[in-house]
Parts: structure tokens; sequence; C-alpha cells
């Protein structure tokens, strides 16, 4: 079945994405401070919606897919 050979590979993905953080978590904290997230901050109200960091996350999470279906398919 192919489902079993997508669950092995995201959970390697995951996996890295982890021991990455792990290790390197303070060289990190950029990530959802990047020009074009949007924080509202007001008396009884905070806005936070980290649309820059999401876009990114999405690019790089699309050309690792890519990647995996290119080479492992």
């Amino acid at each position: 079945m192919q489902i079993g050979k997508y669950l092995i590979i995201s959970g390697l993905i995951l996996l890295l994405i982890g021991i990455i953080y792990y290790f390197w978590g303070e060289k990190l904290d950029w990530i959802g401070r990047l020009p074009g997230d949007i924080k509202i901050e007001k008396p009884g109200f905070k806005l936070y919606f980290p649309l820059t960091t999401m876009l990114l996350a999405s690019l790089i999470l699309n050309g690792i897919l890519w990647l995996i279906k290119k080479y492992f398919n």
C-alpha cells in the first residue's frame, strides 16, 4: 500500500523538524515575527495572524512534497 510509505516519510520529516527545533530552536525565534505577520493588541483584545510565516511554511512544505512525489513515486 502507498499509504504506509507516505506515513513513514511524513514521520521522518516530522522527526527531522523536531530535531532541528530541539537543537536550534533559539536561533529560529524569527519565525512568527516576519514582516507581513499581522499583530494587533488593544486593551482586552489581541489578534495575531502570521500571514507571511504561513505563506513561507506553505512554500517549503509544497517543495518538500514535490520532491517526495518526484523521487519516491
